[in-house]
């Protein structure tokens, strides 16, 4: 039963692949997935990457429709930098808990408790937030983005555990805001010890929205981006990996003959992967759910995603 059930698994995708391959022509769209999304829409996707390189990608394309395969924030990126086109996602639910831990009002008296500070926000935030924000962030570009700021004030939302990584390579002084994601949080340092034990060889790389505790555990820190780089040049053979589950489609594309072993069954973000290709294909046929972000908010949000776009070109 289960041999059928996952051959008519695969039978119903290659359907739902074919279809969704001719709306694309369609709608002239392109698919910008998340490498955090399920295996299955990473394999149709026109460009598959992280925060950084999908708000690279919004700007640069010259398709008509963007259906962005992510979270509702990146799809807002995605619209600010491109007024002028469609953009949809696959299901209006696939939010983030860690952008929705802060919010317009809560930042507004902070930078009024402290204001000499310029703000940075991690572009895992929304629109009304990053209309609020001097200059935005990813977790690749963080570094450079807080040396660019002519201010020795930082305030940094929503991301504690990033903030704080950050924060040991700078001498500004940051304020940071407690947020934190749930899915990189969670992961512990019992976690990570009992595979070292059970892998000894094994290199441990993380990403930075880990607990600090867990950072200081792990042989290299980075982006999703710089953790799959990392791993496809490297000369080791085995890895614990403190990220996203998603990231494994991707990991062994790149490195079939190197063992990658996750750190937790947990790490894995219900909020991405409540996109499938169903709700894909539905998408593109229905155009919607629709992306709307208010002018005036997307006038302010597109000079702080703007602002990061030329600091951190690449």
């Amino acid at each position: 039963m289960d041999a059928l059930a996952l051959e008519k698994k695969a039978q119903r995708n290659a359907e739902l692949r074919e279809r969704l391959l001719q709306l694309k022509k369609e709608r002239n769209a392109i698919i910008l997935a998340h490498f955090y999304q399920r295996p299955e829409i990473q394999e149709v996707a026109d460009f598959i990457g992280d925060s950084f390189g999908l708000a690279q990608k919004a700007k640069e394309t010259d398709a008509d429709v963007i259906l962005f395969c992510g979270v509702h924030f990146m799809g807002e990126s995605a619209k600010i930098l491109n007024p002028q086109k469609t953009v949809i996602i696959p299901d209006e639910r696939a939010g983030c808990p860690m952008a929705d831990m802060v919010n317009v009002d809560g930042l507004r008296k902070l930078k009024a408790q402290h204001p000499n500070a310029k703000v940075v926000a991690y572009i895992n935030t929304s629109a009304d937030v990053k209309a609020e924000t001097y200059i935005c962030c990813t977790s690749s570009n963080a570094k450079r983005v807080i040396e660019s700021i002519d201010s020795d004030e930082i305030i940094w939302v929503p991301d504690k555990n990033l903030g704080h990584y950050v924060s040991q390579f700078t001498d500004k002084k940051m304020i940071i805001w407690e947020g934190y994601c749930n899915t990189h949080d969670q992961l512990s340092v019992e976690d990570i010890m009992t595979l070292k034990q059970q892998h000894p060889e094994a290199v441990v790389v993380v990403h930075p929205e880990c607990r600090p505790e867990v950072v200081s555990l792990a042989d290299y820190v980075g982006s999703t981006t710089g953790i799959l780089k990392y791993c496809r040049e490297s000369s080791h053979k085995e890895f614990i990996i403190g990220t996203e589950d998603g990231t494994r489609y991707m990991l062994e594309k790149d490195s079939p003959d190197k063992t990658f072993i996750f750190a937790s069954k947990y790490l894995v973000c219900p909020n991405m992967k409540v996109n499938n290709l169903k709700k894909c294909v539905e998408a593109l046929e229905n155009m919607k759910p629709e992306i709307f972000v208010p002018k005036d908010v997307a006038d302010a949000a597109r000079a702080s995603l703007e602002r990061m776009l030329a600091v951190a070109p690449a």
